[in-house]
């Protein structure tokens, strides 16, 4: 098997697919549980409705924090299959603990276990794909990551849709079956080689000197701040869709359709990313953000609620993978685990103050506010983007 290393002429190097599928059946697995979770904890076990929300907070929080952590490590280190095996497995534990859970206690320990997963392999995976790439392929490479893996995200829900009809809406069958794709996803780790680095690490100190880092770096930092305080919860957009009169297997299917959209637009534009420049790709996905919520501000018509979904899935789609491109020519291929998982944490924190505070927002001054607030947040980022961000000190390494 071919190790990873850096791609030569816009080939894309097999651990590139093979850890594309690894996240294709996570995600599978994921999204079939998120449909049904809330009616699990809720209706099945019999828990608050309050309790969905401290659940997701808490674990939330703790992947917030595992990320920074452990992406860190990798870089102290200087090896990262380790961590991303040991993430995805304990994502794949998660779903059986909470397939046998009884109480919703277990249910947390469950979800808790899977945002741990998340928070151990986030980095280390990003810095694993980035060291696959030369100056001229971030885009596709990770385009091509994110495409496949929110692929996933489309086959998910579709199955649990069968699953409902195939069994009788037993809510335990399904949580259980979901298990099977993330174990699946673990079998190719045994294909990925990684490539020895010599690289001595005696000398690096696990603490993290913030003032070492690029100023472009902080920048993007600032930036991602200040959109994730408006990027609160996709729940959100379901309220008002279903508000406007969208029937609940509507909401299933246009979330698919938001998930097909990203999936097949993620790999055009890291491709885009590389001709035009991550850095000149990036702003545009947000700018289709703000616009995307100042439709569901507006918007009172139910047929628009599909333009806007697909949309969504486009802003997601020209910053999700391009992010990561534009952070892999800011930082140096040493520092990206770190540098990925400081991104994710704060990307994870001010979505946890978004969520928090378009809850207040909404119910004190309606749904208008709400969206109106988010995108507001999402043009302030971008005109501190360009404004702040230097254009012409990039890393290309």
């Amino acid at each position: 098997m071919k190790k990873s290393g850096p791609a030569k002429n816009n080939s894309v190097p097999v651990v590139v697919y093979l850890l594309s599928a690894v996240s294709f059946f996570n995600d599978i697995a994921s999204e079939m549980l998120y449909p049904v979770m809330p009616i699990f904890i809720t209706q099945i076990l019999g828990a608050p409705v309050f309790v969905v929300g401290i659940i997701d907070g808490i674990a939330e929080g703790a992947s917030a924090f595992f990320k920074s952590v452990f992406g860190r490590l990798s870089d102290r280190l200087q090896r990262r299959k380790i961590f991303v095996v040991s993430g995805y497995s304990a994502s794949a534990f998660s779903k059986i603990i909470i397939a046998v859970s009884s109480t919703w206690p277990m249910v947390f320990l469950g979800r808790f276990t899977d945002r741990l997963g998340k928070g151990i392999r986030t980095g280390a995976r990003d810095a694993m794909l980035l060291e696959t790439t030369d100056r001229s392929n971030k885009g596709l490479i990770f385009g091509i990551h994110r495409s496949i893996d929110s692929a996933g995200a489309v086959v998910g829900p579709l199955i649990t849709l069968i699953l409902l009809k195939s069994f009788s809406e037993n809510i335990r069958t399904i949580l259980m079956i979901a298990a099977i794709p993330s174990f699946i996803g673990l079998l190719f780790f045994f294909f990925i080689k990684e490539a020895k680095k010599n690289v001595k690490t005696a000398k690096k100190s696990f603490s993290f000197d913030f003032s070492s880092i690029p100023n472009n770096f902080k920048v993007f930092l600032v930036v991602t701040a200040l959109f994730s305080l408006g990027n609160s919860s996709d729940s959100f957009l379901i309220l008002q869709s279903k508000s406007l009169g969208l029937s609940v297997s509507s909401v299933v299917l246009v979330y698919i359709v938001y998930n097909l959209v990203y999936t097949l637009l993620s790999t055009p534009a890291g491709i885009l990313a590389d001709r035009l420049g991550a850095k000149n790709v990036f702003p545009a996905g947000l700018f289709i953000y703000g616009i995307v919520y100042l439709g569901f501000a507006f918007n009172r018509n139910v047929q628009y609620i599909w333009i806007l979904f697909a949309a969504y899935g486009a802003y997601i789609a020209f910053t999700d993978g391009v992010s990561k491109a534009l952070i892999g020519n800011i930082i140096k291929k040493e520092e990206a685990g770190t540098a990925y998982g400081l991104s994710q944490t704060v990307t994870s924190v001010g979505t946890l103050f978004a969520s928090v505070i378009a809850g207040f927002i909404w119910s004190a001054l309606g749904a208008k506010t709400t969206f109106i607030f988010a995108s507001a947040c999402t043009f302030l980022s971008l005109i501190v983007y360009i404004f702040f961000l230097k254009k012409d000190v990039f890393h290309q390494g």
